[in-house]
């Protein structure tokens, strides 16, 4: 009853248009504001901004030229090695030598380069076309490494010439020393074969586990050089290891792909 009487008397009071209507507190307003600005910031990265992505890939350091399988001629006996790994030989230096039914044969060298791994010894029998040598091309001692990466094949169009790349050392601790720095210098926009990975490293069994997915696409990337290092080469770390890289060695590279405008990935 008692709110009956209210109510009553609330519709017989005459309505208060004088007073003034309050439609929003001060806090409401700050909410609506700071809305506004974050909506009108994000509309203008939308537009004008950027995302960057990257793709990691594993990689081998090795000189420019790459390497090359050393075959042998000709069928026969080998009766003495000419050549050790790690030597570094000009074109046309013996490695091997094999008796025939026609006489003795000489394996050579292609072209000037560095022993890395011998695969015949005195005594063996091999036929014509036999494996014997890997060889890395290399003239001189002081040419410089570079990292040849071997990324998915859908992935060879985005990335850039010049892209930096961070490559983790599989001989180096990069908790402790950091990541290689480098930037892409080349991208051979044809897939790769397991024959032909193998034909440029001189292993046979790097093209076959480059390969286990699918045909990669090889990126050639120029490492950033530092005379403050002893590797002579730039790290994520002030110094890098104390000690000089050799070819060769596995890695595993991570390359920035181009930046991607927001609208063309938020947008259908």
């Amino acid at each position: 009853m008692q709110f009956r009487q209210q109510a009553l008397a609330k519709l017989q009071s005459p309505e208060e248009l004088d007073l003034p209507v309050r439609f929003a507190r001060p806090q409401g307003w700050l909410v609506l504001s700071v809305t506004v600005v974050v909506m009108a910031a994000a509309s203008v990265w939308a537009v004008t901004g950027s995302v960057a992505s990257t793709v990691s890939a594993p990689a081998v350091l090795t000189h420019g030229e790459g390497s090359y399988i050393l075959q042998s001629p000709a069928a026969g006996q080998v009766t003495a090695v000419l050549a050790k790994e790690g030597e570094r030989l000009p074109a046309g230096s013996p490695v091997l030598k094999v008796r025939t039914a026609e006489g003795d044969t000489v394996v050579r060298t292609v072209a000037a380069g560095r022993i890395t791994a011998l695969a015949a010894t005195i005594g063996q029998i091999i036929s014509t076309g036999a494996n014997v040598a890997a060889v890395e091309k290399v003239a001189d001692a002081d040419d410089p490494l570079y990292a040849t990466v071997y990324v998915p094949a859908e992935n060879a169009a985005s990335i850039p010439s010049g892209a930096p790349v961070d490559l983790t050392v599989q001989t180096v601790p990069s908790q402790e020393y950091g990541v290689l720095r480098g930037h892409v210098k080349s991208v051979d926009r044809a897939a790769q074969s397991a024959q032909a990975i193998a034909a440029f490293l001189g292993d046979s069994q790097l093209g076959e586990q480059f390969t286990e997915d699918g045909r990669p696409v090889a990126v050639l990337v120029r490492l950033d050089k530092s005379s403050a290092t002893k590797s002579g080469y730039t790290w994520s770390s002030a110094d890098g290891p104390p000690y000089a890289l050799t070819s060769m060695t596995m890695a595993t590279g991570s390359i920035r792909l181009a930046d991607q405008r927001p609208v063309d990935w938020l947008l259908p």
